[in-house]
């Protein structure tokens, strides 16, 4: 196995277009050959810019909505033809199978979509098949593919392609082959979590928690340890959802007991009156209801002074 090898034809199928043309420029005027579908390779057309449409390689339309595109021998050969094996070789030529040393995808916006409340069919409408099946493929041949799933790797993509003279490493595909199992992996648990929602099903035989980071800690509980903080992607109101507005960057214990304090002081509701809640170390020292939020923080504050010093106050 080669530690460089060259990228001179590229497949790219993506839903959201962001930084897409800017791609398809820097690539195209690498010399690299650009094949594409649906709105990817119309929106890149339309620029200006040499593309060929998937259809045109497999000899087959796109069909079925859409359904069908990318699931063809033309495009998953290409993708996992081992590039230093005869036979896989000899096939590559004997079905006219050119190799793709290149696949950028992100896949259809199924969690945005389940996020505004869309409907079952819609819901079920916006899983993605060809983007992961072509994902996992190009990811297992990381020896000699490069696989980019995120906008944000763009830019370290055109970077290693500068360095190496429209070459990338060994290592680099290495961390975009793992970066592309984490992501068609968070896509597949969060279809199955909203499935297991969608038909009551509250016990899953197998339930899959997928975060993305948010923040690498300084580190964890304690100084030996490290530590990073990932979300899951919901929107309900917590520390994953804060806006901190000013002081330092939180620290493992930092998080552990403002979530803490979140959860306990959340259990006052706006009948119960002013609440205060002082926790350290996810114990609380003092937790108090009073007139006013100045009247429940002393009255926290005295259940225990000492233990208070450093801890995380919430307010409700």
């Amino acid at each position: 196995m080669t530690n460089l090898y060259p990228v001179r034809r590229a497949l790219i199928s993506v839903s959201d277009k962001t930084g897409l043309i800017d791609l398809a420029k820097a690539l195209s005027a690498g010399g690299i050959e650009i094949l594409s579908t649906g709105g990817s390779a119309s929106a890149i057309r339309n620029a200006g810019i040499d593309v060929r449409d998937v259809a045109d390689v497999t000899g087959f339309p796109e069909m079925m909505d859409g359904r069908v595109k990318t699931l063809h021998p033309m495009v998953h050969g290409g993708l996992l033809a081992l590039r230093d094996n005869d036979d896989h070789t000899a096939a590559m030529e004997q079905h006219g199978i050119g190799g793709i040393d290149l696949l950028i995808v992100n896949l259809y916006p199924f969690e945005e979509t389940v996020a505004k409340g869309a409907d079952y069919d819609t819901c079920i409408e916006n899983i993605d098949i060809g983007g992961p099946a072509m994902i996992r493929a190009a990811a297992k041949n990381h020896g000699f593919v490069t696989t980019v799933v995120d906008v944000e790797d763009y830019e370290e993509l055109l970077a290693e392609l500068a360095a190496h003279e429209g070459q990338t490493t060994y290592a680099f595909r290495q961390k975009m082959a793992q970066r592309a199992y984490a992501r068609t992996g968070a896509y597949d648990a969060a279809v199955s979590t909203w499935m297991a929602s969608a038909i009551g099903e509250e016990t899953p035989r197998r339930r899959t928690v997928a975060g993305t980071l948010a923040q690498s800690l300084r580190y964890g509980e304690n100084p030996h340890q490290s530590a990073a903080f990932y979300v899951d992607g919901t929107d309900r109101p917590g520390v994953a959802t804060a806006i901190q507005h000013q002081g330092k960057e939180l620290s493992y214990n930092n998080i552990n007991d403002t979530d803490a304090a979140f959860e306990l002081v959340s259990e006052f509701g706006s009948d119960t009156g002013a609440a205060c809640a002082i926790i350290k170390h996810a114990n609380p020292c003092g937790v108090a209801r009073g007139g006013s939020l100045v009247d429940a923080y002393r009255a926290a504050y005295d259940c225990d002074r000492t233990s208070a010093f450093g801890g995380i106050v919430a307010l409700n």
